[in-house]
């Protein structure tokens, strides 16, 4: 029974953290099933399955709070979705140590980019007046779906940056990643299944918690305030990506 509400409160608090920032949680979920001894790419692809469910209740949460930008999010999904495929894919023939190392450089110069960018709290910024570039939208949502089916993140570690370099405040940005990864995540763990990757016993025992704690992250973001959620993401980014570097470099970081 213990063992189980183990699994369970390791659910809530990856759910917490992925509503929070619109990740998906695929980030913390990989190194976990990973620490439990599942192998490697089956750690990736049943990350992919789970984040399926952690973004959907975290999507559901924001819609409640009227957050989500459907429109950039259907942008963004529609090429993330082929980017996912595309990334699950090249995991058969593709070692990601190189990958991860330039992938982690670029998150860190853009996670100081963030921390010093301004932001708008929802209250100052009605969502339907946000105007940004829609023709830029899908090319982002391309190389979020490839890091995504890649890597087993959610694809919001590209969605949130992207989207607020576009003019998105935070809060919002988190909310329309949320939505988008559930497409982006469904596309990948549906080729991850077919490739034998995904582990549904580990999936079952972590989905109630990361449902639970998706819900209670997205409550927590409606309070804080967008320069506080703003500068936590940078930091958060900032320490997804030294560990990315430090694994594709060899080192032995969970």
């Amino acid at each position: 029974m213990l063992k189980y509400l183990g699994y369970f409160t390791v659910g809530v608090f990856i759910g917490i953290l992925a509503a929070l920032f619109g990740l998906g949680g695929g980030f913390l979920i990989v190194p976990t099933l990973n620490l439990l001894g599942v192998e490697i790419h089956h750690a990736v692809g049943t990350s992919s399955a789970a984040v399926v469910f952690t973004s959907l209740s975290s999507a559901l949460a924001y819609s409640r709070q009227k957050r989500i930008h459907y429109k950039i999010g259907l942008l963004l999904a529609s090429t993330a979705v082929i980017g996912a495929y595309i990334g699950a894919w090249m995991t058969s023939f593709i070692s990601a140590g190189m990958l991860k190392v330039i992938f982690g450089a670029t998150l860190i110069i853009v996670a100081i980019r963030i921390y010093r960018k301004k932001t708008a709290e929802p209250t100052e910024v009605r969502l339907e007046d946000v105007k940004v570039d829609y023709r830029l939208v899908p090319i982002g949502g391309f190389f979020a779906g490839i890091a995504s089916g890649l890597l087993g993140v959610g694809g919001g570690i590209i969605n949130v940056p992207f989207l607020t370099w576009l003019g998105l405040p935070i809060h919002y940005a988190v909310a329309t990643s949320s939505f988008a990864i559930v497409f982006t995540a469904t596309a990948g763990a549906i080729k991850h299944y077919t490739l034998g990757n995904v582990e549904l016993h580990w999936l079952v025992l972590l989905i109630p918690g990361l449902i639970v704690g998706a819900q209670l992250g997205a409550r927590i973001a409606k309070r804080t305030k967008a320069k506080n959620l703003k500068n936590a993401f940078a930091v958060v980014m900032a320490l997804l990506a030294l560990r990315m570097i430090l694994k594709g470099l060899g080192y032995p970081v969970p």
